[in-house]
């Protein structure tokens, strides 16, 4: 296993990680499995999606700013930032990757991406290969 630490600049953004996976992956020498990502914070999530068009990360994030603000009248957590626990619970904490031959079995405009709504700070992803 491997903790991966990712230090996000913005509140909102996405930043892709697949190749750190995949030198991982190429460290560890396994032949075939499944990779596990795991994100051990609440206000950030794992997904993943197109790599090649940036501007569908600026779309993923502009609707959720949109459809969950970050100030909302009734929001009762005073931190100011029950949204981003709401948006990190819709888009995940974990995804699986398959792998066969030590490659990742990612579609061809596929990516890993940690999402972050609370940034700017250090997060940590566990990387398990099964």
């Amino acid at each position: 296993m491997k903790t991966l630490k990712i230090q996000s600049r913005q509140r909102e953004e996405m930043i892709e990680i697949t190749s750190e996976v995949e030198i991982f992956l190429r460290e560890s020498k396994a032949e075939s499995g499944v990779c596990v990502l795991f994100s051990q914070h609440t206000t950030c999530g794992l997904t993943i999606n197109e790599n090649a068009d940036p501007d569908v990360k600026h779309d993923m994030l502009l609707f959720l700013k949109n459809t969950i603000p970050q100030f909302y009248e009734n929001f009762r957590h005073n931190e100011e930032n029950s949204d981003a626990h709401i948006k990190a619970s819709l888009v995940g904490s974990s995804v699986t990757v398959p792998f066969e031959n030590g490659k990742l079995l990612l579609g061809r405009w596929q990516g890993i991406y940690l999402c972050e709504f609370d940034g700017a700070r250090e997060r940590k992803v566990l990387i398990k290969i099964l």
